[in-house]
């Protein structure tokens, strides 16, 4: 793929670049198969990525590669001006920890806790706010379920345990979320309330937030959408009206 710059971007918002990723996986065969092949495109804080494909055409692989869950592959990734790809294993797992969220398909919240418990279960290990009933209740009225706080994942629809797992996500205040088909499990409708809320959320805290998705009818909500099919990018000149 052709290097290409987020919209919007100059040369100072460069959060996360690729440059020349390739990852390959050797078949029990013997044969080689190339899922990423020599992509290179730079992303600016506050943009909405939507990794297009089919199943098995390497979105999860992209993804898990960007996110610094995934160390075996060529070229480099370079994150906030740090090189992921000299990184060891603790040194990845902290910038994982502190600087990225990540919200997932099966949402994987703790059965035996609340939303709110939820929540503060991710911001235990950090030791970054003094106050985490503040923060905490700041970062559920952002996803507009302020009157869910007490109660159990299984008390809550699927639309709404999203969204508390994208509250998760965003309550450490990461500079960038991953989000792996975190509409898969829902109807359209819903799917589209979750994009729309990432939306929101890209533009009033300017998070850049890259997710996979093979939803047709969500491909229009991204400022840039890479096409692992078509093995294209295309970056959209105006999103103001979504």
């Amino acid at each position: 793929m052709e290097r290409i710059k987020v919209f919007g971007m100059n040369e100072n918002d460069i959060l996360l670049k690729l440059d020349n990723v390739s990852k390959s996986f050797t078949l029990r065969s013997g044969e080689k198969l190339n899922v990423i092949e020599n992509m290179s495109f730079e992303l600016g804080a506050g943009s909405l990525v939507i990794i297009k494909g089919r199943s098995g055409s390497g979105k999860t692989t992209l993804l898990n590669i960007m996110g610094a869950l995934d160390a075996d592959y060529d070229g480099k990734v370079i994150f906030d001006d740090k090189d992921m790809s000299s990184l060891n294993e603790v040194q990845r797992e902290e910038v994982r920890r502190n600087e990225m969220g990540f919200v997932f398909q099966s949402v994987a919240l703790l059965p035996m806790m609340t939303a709110y418990e939820n929540i503060d279960f991710a911001l235990r290990t950090l030791g970054k706010y003094k106050d985490n009933d503040e923060r905490i209740k700041e970062t559920l009225a952002l996803v507009d379920l302020s009157d869910r706080t007490s109660h159990f994942p299984f008390q809550l629809s699927g639309g709404e345990q999203q969204r508390i797992a994208i509250a998760r996500a965003i309550v450490k205040e990461p500079k960038i979320i991953f989000a792996d088909e975190p509409t898969g499990a829902l109807d359209t409708t819903t799917a589209l309330v979750v994009v729309k809320l990432f939306r929101e959320l890209v533009k009033r805290l300017r998070l850049t937030i890259v997710m996979t998705t093979h939803d047709e009818g969500l491909m229009d909500m991204a400022d840039v959408l890479i096409n692992l099919e078509e093995k294209s990018i295309i970056v959209k000149e105006d999103q103001s009206d979504i």
